[in-house]
């Protein structure tokens, strides 16, 4: 069996002093916002909680779909690479950028300088911890095998103008990503494809959607998955996706470091055991996170998403 621990959007605190130039940009409106809204609520105490209650469970890998920094500073760049290194090494960690990672035009590649060997594939020439310079470009989706299952990491990450969110799913890397799941799908192994943004239609609004859904979709359609994990929204959420197998579910968590006691879900990750062959897959998830301001890390529900229990449902 491989247990996988699902997280997503911890938005890293406490932010730095931006420069003067640097919020002559999009950033300016994001710097208010994080002012106004956000120190207060996403808070590193909450985080730190989480990743101790991730380490006692002891999954076999990470996985975080997104939304490391908050503005791409580049102040935040060396901070989440400690953050990322206390999570875990990078094979045992692997992350996609989310829009918040690709504020402003460049941050994307300033992050991969930083974070590029926790995104990418197992032989790709990224060093481990060494600044990598603008020629070492990060490709999606990358994949990365353990045991049976496949990790396979795309990205949805682009800057966008001031007060969008949206991400962007190409056809190029569309076309990679069916080729790449047909591929492990003949190898029989059990397929996680990662994503910031919900691949799912019917999931957030028109300045948070994720522009050329369609083709992520048409590739599950194709080639297939067993499961497709995101973030974005900061909510708690399944939906499905058709595949030639059968449904594919699509799951999003709620922000790591969102404090108890606001509008939105509490912070919250999801454990994933997978164990099984073709045909026969069993994964159930666990959610766990806080429930309240006292209930500390718990175990929220499980599910069974394949499986004969899956199948009853």
């Amino acid at each position: 069996m491989t247990t996988i621990a699902h997280l997503s959007d911890p938005h890293l605190g406490p932010l730095p002093r931006p420069q003067a130039r640097e919020l002559v940009s999009k950033r300016a409106f994001g710097y208010l916002n994080w002012r106004a809204n956000r120190h207060g609520a996403m808070l590193s105490n909450v985080l730190e909680t989480l990743m101790d209650d991730i380490a006692e469970t002891g999954p076999d890998h990470i996985v975080v779909t997104g939304d490391i920094v908050n503005l791409s500073l580049d102040a935040e760049l060396p901070q989440a690479r400690s953050w990322l290194t206390d999570l875990g090494e990078p094979e045992n960690v692997s992350i996609v950028p989310g829009n918040h990672d690709a504020y402003v035009p460049g941050a994307i590649t300033r992050a991969g300088q930083h974070w590029g060997d926790y995104m990418c594939d197992d032989d790709a020439p990224f060093g481990a911890g060494v600044p990598q310079p603008p020629s070492t470009a990060l490709t999606f989706p990358y994949v990365r095998r353990r045991g049976e299952v496949a990790i396979v990491g795309t990205s949805s990450a682009r800057a966008t103008a001031p007060l969008m969110a949206t991400g962007y799913f190409d056809q190029t890397q569309a076309l990679h990503l069916r080729e790449t799941l047909a591929h492990l799908g003949h190898e029989g192994l059990f397929r996680v494809v990662l994503i910031h943004h919900p691949p799912v239609r019917e999931i957030g609004d028109w300045m948070r959607r994720l522009v050329g859904g369609s083709r992520f979709r048409a590739a599950i359609a194709a080639s297939g998955a067993e499961l497709v994990l995101h973030g974005h929204t900061h909510k708690a959420v399944i939906e499905y996706l058709g595949s030639p197998s059968g449904p594919v579910p699509v799951v999003g968590v709620p922000c790591a470091s969102q404090a108890p006691g606001s509008r939105w879900t509490p912070a919250r990750y999801n454990l994933f055991d997978i164990s099984g062959r073709p045909g026969a897959w069993r994964c159930e998830m666990i959610e766990r996170g806080f429930r309240d301001r006292a209930s500390g890390i718990v175990e929220i529900a499980r599910r069974m998403l394949h499986g004969e229990a899956a199948k009853a449902a």
